[in-house]
Order: C-alpha cells, then structure tokens, then sequence
C-alpha cells in the first residue's frame, strides 16, 4: 500500500460558489473579511487527530473498515511515525490553520509509564518540527484517560488511588507537551468521570477527588508557565449512566464549588448538547453569560439515534444562532472550531476525508457570512434591546429594595402590568432571512 495516502489530492483551493470541483472550498476563502477580521481568523478551524487518523472505522457490531497505511501491522512507532507524515500532509492540503490531539492519538503507550513518557517525547518532537516547517499550528491538546482499561472506573474519580496518580502524571506530561508545542488551550475530558450505578458508588468521595485533581492541574498551569486557558468539555453521558461534567451548568457549578471559576473555561460540543436535550446556542449562551466561554467541538448528531454520532456540520441553520451568541461576544478568542466529527465507515476513500471538511468548512463560512448579515442589520438586536428596555441597568437588580418597599410601590403607583407579545413567530421569520 502507498505510504503517501493522500498523494493523489492537490492543494485545496477557494474556486467560489458556482465551482463544480468537489476537492475546492466554495464558500471558505481563508482570506476574505468578515466582521473585521479574516474568515481564517474568525473560524480558527482544527481538525481532530482522532476521528481522522487513529479511528478505525469500527462500530459495536463491526470491526475496522478503514485501511490506512498506519493502522496496519507493524512497529508501532514507525506506524505512529507514518500517521503523523499522512496527517500534516493533510492538514497542509486542507489549508486548515490548526490541529487538536489526545496523546494515545499520536503514539503507542510503552511497557510503563516511563517508556510511554519518553515514547510521546519522540513524536512530539517530530511533531515540533511539522509546526515550525508548516503553517499549522496546535488548538490544543488532551490526555486520553478513558480507553485504557484502567480507567473502567474513572480517572481522578476512580476508587483506586493508584489510578488517580497515573492520570494526574498523564496529565502533567500532556500539558508540559501541549505547551511545547505552542498550545493555545489544554482540554481536561472526563471520559469516564462518572458512574453506573450508586450501588458502588461514594458520589461526595469521588466529586473531591475531581476538585483535587483539577486544582492540581491549575497549579501546574501556573508552574510551567502556560498561557492559554485550560477547558473542561461538558457531556451528559455515553459512556457512563451518570456524567459529573453533564452540561454548561453542572460544570460551572463544579468549578463555583472548587473555586475555579477563574481559572478553566469550557470546551462545548453540539452532540453533547443535544444528548443534554440542550440546543447549542443554549451552552454557548450560558457559557457567554458566566465568562466561562472557551472553545468549540462543532458536530452535529443524528435525531434518529441517540448516541454521540460525531458527524461532520452540513446545516447554516443549525449553526446561525451559535455563531449569532459567539460573534456578538467577541468571537472564539483563543478557542476554535474543531471538527471533532468522523466520516461515515463506509467512506472509505482518501477523499472522502477531504470531502467532509471541505464541505464541513465551506458550511462555517456560509453560516459566517449569515451571521455577519444578522449583526449589521441589528433588527434582531433591536427587538431584544426594546423587550429589556423598561430595566434601566443590570444594577438595578441588585438595587436595595426590599419585598416590603417594592409591596408599597405596587400599591402606592397602582402597577398593574399588561403582557407584552413576545413574537417569536416574527423572530424565527427574521433569522429564516439571514440563511439566504
């Protein structure tokens, strides 16, 4: 098999609308303005090195159907050398200005923890090397403390304090390699982070242990010297009953409790919003509305199965009111937009992995250039501005008035308020007009 799986494929090009070319962007072109600044800038795209490269294609009632020239028998460094080849050849192809990876993405674990730690120095170098010759650059990374065996009962939730200690060591190698890399975000995924059954379970013991362990990896933030903010990605279950981590709330009501509300913000993901039973634009908006916005997995999930499907985004509609609450707060700082999706396990071409970011990219830009249209026209600004408008200040809130003064109030002025439409037919006629 041709170790150069993607020689066949040129450099993607922005050809523009009416362009028949599936292997170009008809939408995305890297450079155009859009709300001030390039659509590069704004969308910050990553491609995920998991679904994308280490995924085999199996499901749980088939094995692998993907045969890349990695995932075959072999030296497992050398295969992981052959991925990493494979995937910045992609990465370069697609144009895409970022990548994002777990560690047992990038390289085999070894016999113990020290072989695994001086494995990942190997590619992580290697890796070093790719970012400093090439124009692609890492979002973030992440430890994988979920697939492994030993995690069966949690990370830093696991009865087994031992098991506690190797995720934290995991996690400081991952962070010290992220920061080499020139990382902007280090993401802490609670895989397992959660249980099946309180029969066995010391829920109080295990939330502590969760608290200690992130604490721990704030400290170690500030030690190293990390600049970028560390991201905690909310998901309600799949593949415990029970996730700690189960949405925007659930997390910042966990980080309130441990006093580290300044200090993690929050990696969202669409497919785990609606696992949730949570629209997107919900998370994000909550998100905005506690500081506590960071990044994004954008995906989507399938309505007629209830797992995490990870498919590529295809909808200007589901993404207009996302991207509305992103980019009228500011835009995604140092997050991005991760295609943390897979292509189908019957797409089993070189292009086709090409066709579903291509198609997932020209989709961001679409949904841009919507959301560009729906800030300037500020109608829908208007009408949101007019229904809080009678609420002089947030302030006012908060203002010193008693239940027994406002009592008064309402006697003494006679206050006999009348509803108001709220017209959310008109709204959803409005954003229908911005999709054009």
């Amino acid at each position: 098999m041709n170790n150069k799986y993607f020689d066949k494929i040129p450099k993607i090009e922005f050809k523009g609308a009416q362009s028949e070319d599936p292997l170009s962007f008809k939408f995305y072109d890297a450079s155009k303005i859009v709300l001030g600044k390039s659509m590069e800038e704004n969308l910050r795209i990553a491609s995920c090195y998991w679904h994308s490269f280490s995924w085999p294609g199996g499901d749980p009632f088939g094995g692998p159907t993907f045969q890349r020239p990695w995932m075959q028998k072999g030296d497992a460094i050398e295969m992981a050398k052959l991925k990493l080849e494979n995937a910045f050849d992609f990465f370069e192809k697609l144009g895409q200005p970022y990548f994002c990876f777990h560690d047992a993405d990038i390289a085999p674990e070894g016999s113990n923890f020290a072989e695994t730690e001086a494995i990942q120095k190997t590619i992580v170098d290697a890796i070093q090397k790719k970012i400093e010759d090439g124009n692609t650059k890492l979002l973030w990374g992440t430890a994988n403390l979920f697939s492994h065996r030993r995690y069966m009962g949690g990370a830093a939730t696991n009865p087994d304090p031992d098991v506690f200690k190797y995720a934290a060591a995991q996690v400081k190698m991952c962070m010290d390699n992220t920061k080499q890399l020139g990382g902007q975000n280090y993401v802490l995924w609670g895989g397992r982070e959660g249980y099946e059954t309180i029969l066995n379970t010391n829920m109080k013991q295990e939330l502590d242990q969760l608290g200690r362990f992130m604490q721990m990896a704030v400290e170690h933030k500030y030690k190293i010297g990390f600049q970028g903010p560390l991201l905690i990605e909310p998901k309600p279950h799949e593949p415990s009953k029970h996730q700690y981590d189960f949405d925007a709330a659930a997390v910042y009501a966990f980080l309130q409790k441990n006093n580290l509300e300044k200090d993690i913000k929050l990696n969202l993901e669409v497919n785990h919003a609606t696992l949730a039973l949570h629209s997107f634009e919900h998370e994000i908006a909550y998100a905005f509305a506690n500081n506590i916005f960071g990044s994004l997995d954008i995906n989507r999930g399938d309505p007629l199965i209830g797992w995490d499907t990870d498919q590529f985004p295809n909808s200007v509609q589901e993404l207009l009111m996302p991207f509305y609450y992103i980019y009228k707060n500011g835009g995604l700082g140092s997050g991005g937009l991760n295609f943390d999706a897979k292509i189908r396990r019957q797409s089993i071409d070189p292009e086709d992995l090409f066709y579903a970011h291509i198609g997932a990219m020209d989709i961001c830009a679409k949904t841009l250039l919507a959301t560009e249209k729906m800030i300037n026209d500020g109608v829908y600004d208007q009408f949101i501005k007019e229904r809080y408008g009678k609420w002089p200040t947030t302030d006012a809130i908060a203002a010193n008035q008693s239940l027994e003064a406002i009592h008064a109030e309402v006697i003494d002025k006679d206050i006999n308020p009348q509803p108001k439409s709220g017209r959310q037919e008109f709204l959803e006629n409005l954003v229908n007009r911005y999709l054009d």
